[in-house]
């Protein structure tokens, strides 16, 4: 089976879709083929996998791993639907600061695959979703950062009126303007 990849207009996030075998016992796919991955020169060794479910209007994020512990990570819906949101937070980017949101849905074989130095997030758009990443890193509590979810200088358009957060996401998340004056990724 092969792997169709998308460039986006964020340098380092792409979109992987995943060819599959469907019949009416349902379906059948390879998320991830190392060799196939590979051919498209996308060669990593993934070390640890995560699986998160959470309710309608829950939102998870912005998280990453700062310069101890970076982590490239691909990220895939396999129950509901979500708007994944990452935002670029390379200081030499021309894209410092933007955010790419992309629907990942279960019953549509699309992943994110994205740099260590972006800031994921997501936000439920069903009853319930179980989103399931790769990582290249082993998670490290020393090196978790938080980017502001609702910072207004990133001003993520999220579909959700009042979204459900985590204490950590609420009252931990940096803004984009101090981050900029964090040292760790310069």
């Amino acid at each position: 089976m092969d792997i169709r990849v998308t460039t986006t207009e964020l340098a380092g996030a792409l979109i992987i879709e995943n060819e599959s075998f469907q019949d009416e016992r349902g379906f059948f796919m390879e998320s991830y083929h190392k060799r196939v991955f590979a051919e498209h020169g996308l060669d990593y060794d993934f070390v640890q996998d995560n699986h998160s479910r959470s309710a309608r209007g829950v939102l998870r994020g912005f998280h990453y791993q700062d310069a101890i512990g970076p982590q490239t990570r691909m990220i895939r819906c396999t129950l509901g639907k979500v708007l994944d949101v990452v935002v670029d937070i390379r200081a030499s980017s021309p894209t410092f600061g933007r955010w790419l949101g992309v629907e990942l849905e279960a019953g549509v074989k699309k992943q994110l695959l994205i740099a260590p130095e972006f800031a994921h997030g997501f936000v439920v758009l069903s009853d319930y979703a179980e989103v399931q990443y790769k990582c290249t890193n082993y998670h490290n509590p020393a090196a978790e950062r938080t980017l502001a979810w609702d910072d207004p200088d990133v001003a993520v358009v999220w579909p959700v009126e009042s979204p459900m957060v985590s204490d950590r996401d609420r009252t931990r998340g940096q803004s984009l303007q101090d981050y900029r004056k964090d040292p760790a990724f310069r």
